[in-house]
């Protein structure tokens, strides 16, 4: 097989210096910035360029001159080759001052306000095998890693049920072990595969949408339920029943079999029925003492274990007495507002999936909690003077919006509804900063207490509690 020639220049000896945003690695040729991924500060390295801008550089490590003392041996054979944790290379502490970093330079840098000292990161006791959900997808043609091509030219193109590789929608990685969710999630994507290869199942082209197994979702809780979700791309009654069965009768702990047919261009399955083939329609997962029923299309933070820190971290900056009205915006399936309920007066959430308004109100009757009130819609129509007046004006606000921040309209509302105080959620601190800067002239910063959700990528979480001034 013929590889293309890179018509981008070497760079021998670059030393990396840094790590930017979004956890990119880099280092300076002259005065042009060059990322280079999976390097950490201290390393000198030869780089073969991908990719050139006016004022920065792209590529990758073909020649560790120096390896950096802050490097560990990356602990997963897909390193490198897969697009998660691609932190693996820094030892976990260092992670996490990374990710301190992160927070504070985004807040200063972006918000451009007076801030609080901001309080050391809480960790993530389990760093390996934490996530509740993970999505693989078929293909019948894997994606070959470089290292893979140097050594054998004639590697074969064999199926695949992997992840998508970075940048590449239609380019997938066979994963033979992942470190991400416990048990049976390895076992079960493993059995799927094996026994759609025996009996010659077609795996799904994701260029020309032929092809039968398209995509699994899979799904654990710390109560020990799991679910699984097959999808496939048409509806074949009997190899579809062949498959299930199988999966049935060998992973009798399955707490729930379901499938999908999507015979759309795009893998979402939002707007799709999902079928029961056997068990329940739904997971329970556990937070203290709350239940909380997790469907096929729930949303659900997926790392339980720090969900729960970072509840608690809510809770104690929205400061209930018992007597307040409290608005849980982008409440999703209500975990935070099921976890505030019984500090407060009221609590009113507001989302804009109408199912996990549904999920969020079946969570309020499991745990037996009658204080709670949800509507559907979007933030911005929803959340309105009448709306206030109808319901109560808030006394603490808690936000929980998606990584794009707050619409204007909504902070507009959320400061002339003029709470005493707001608990801001973020899983973007940029997003976040710039928000904050436009609540600056009502509201002063108190608080600042990162959470590190995802160990061993970039990605972090910020709580911050403002005061009306």
């Amino acid at each position: 097989m013929a590889r293309k020639r890179n018509k981008y220049p070497l760079i021998e000896a670059l030393e990396i210096t840094d790590i930017a945003a979004e956890g990119k690695a880099l280092g300076r040729y002259g005065d042009v910035v060059v990322f280079v991924p999976m390097t950490v500060p201290g390393d000198v390295v030869d780089v073969q360029i991908t990719a050139k801008r006016r004022r920065f550089m792209e590529g990758y490590a073909v020649h560790y001159r120096t390896r950096s003392p802050l490097r560990c041996e990356p602990f997963c054979s897909h390193y490198g080759d897969c697009g998660g944790c691609r932190w693996q290379h820094l030892p976990y502490e260092r992670q996490l001052a990374f990710k301190q970093q992160q927070v504070i330079d985004q807040l200063t840098r972006i918000g451009h306000i007076e801030l609080p000292p901001i309080s050391p990161i809480l960790g993530s006791e389990q760093t390996r095998y934490y996530r509740n959900k993970l999505e693989f997808t078929a293909c019948n043609k894997r994606w070959i890693p470089r290292r893979e091509l140097e050594q054998d030219e004639e590697a074969s193109f064999d199926n695949a049920l992997g992840f998508h590789v970075s940048g590449m929608f239609d380019k997938i990685l066979d994963i033979e072990r992942c470190h991400l969710q416990p048990e049976p999630s390895n076992a079960l994507r493993l059995a799927v595969k094996n026994y759609a290869v025996e009996h010659e199942y077609p795996f799904y082209n994701i260029r020309t949408h032929e092809g039968f197994l398209r995509n699994i979702v899979i799904r654990t809780a710390s109560t020990g339920d799991v679910m699984l979700i097959v999808v496939f791309a048409y509806e074949d009654t009997e190899r579809r029943t062949a498959l299930l069965e199988y999966l049935r009768t060998s992973f009798p702990e399955l707490t729930s079999l379901m499938y999908i047919i999507n015979g759309k261009m795009n893998d979402s399955y939002a707007d799709l029925p999902v079928h029961l083939y056997s068990g329940r329609d739904y997971i329970i997962e556990q937070m203290e003492d709350l239940q909380f029923k997790v469907g096929p299309k729930s949303f659900y933070q997926t790392n339980s274990a720090q969900a729960c820190k970072l509840y608690e971290v809510v809770r104690e900056f929205a400061s209930l007495s018992g007597s307040e009205m409290v608005y849980d915006l982008y409440t999703g399936t209500g975990t935070i507002a099921n976890f505030v309920a019984r500090g407060a007066r009221k609590v009113v959430g507001i989302e804009y999936v109408p199912e996990a308004i549904e999920d969020a109100k079946a969570n309020a009757r499991l745990n037996g909690l009658d204080n709670l009130t949800f509507y559907a819609g979007d933030m911005k129509d929803v959340l309105c003077q009448r709306f206030m007046e109808e319901n109560g004006f808030p006394d603490v606000i808690i936000l929980d919006p998606p990584r794009a921040g707050l619409h204007e309209e909504v902070t507009a509302t959320v400061l002339s509804a003029a709470p005493r105080r707001i608990v801001y959620v973020s899983c973007n601190p940029a997003t976040q900063a710039r928000d904050l800067s436009l609540m600056d002239q009502e509201y002063r910063v108190v608080k600042v207490q990162p959470v590190d959700m995802f160990p061993h990528t970039h990605h972090v979480e910020n709580v911050v509690l403002l005061e009306k001034r």
